[in-house]
């Protein structure tokens, strides 16, 4: 990208940063499968110095957070399986 079409679409950064993290997102959940633990881990503590450096805005983090949380829960198997306590 040259000087002039970065000056020039400098207003869009933050969109772009928008679908970058929403790639970052669904390559790690197309990679779920072959992922374990520790790698959401990782991609957590990414998440958290993302967060540190203010690249992205706190809803974008929260988001991204949730998913991998999610998938860590479908990971250990305990996803959708509320049961508050009683004994299955």
């Amino acid at each position: 990208m040259g000087l002039i079409t970065g000056l020039l679409t400098l207003p869009l950064a933050p969109a772009r940063g928008v679908v970058w993290l929403a790639q970052i997102i669904q390559e790690e959940a197309g990679q779920m499968s072959q992922l374990d633990e520790p790698a959401i881990l990782a991609a957590l503590q990414q998440l958290e110095a993302a967060r540190e450096t203010g690249d992205f805005t706190e809803e974008e983090i929260e988001e991204a957070e949730n998913e991998l949380v999610d998938q860590m829960m479908t990971l250990r198997g305990v996803g959708g399986q509320e049961s508050y306590g009683q004994f299955q």
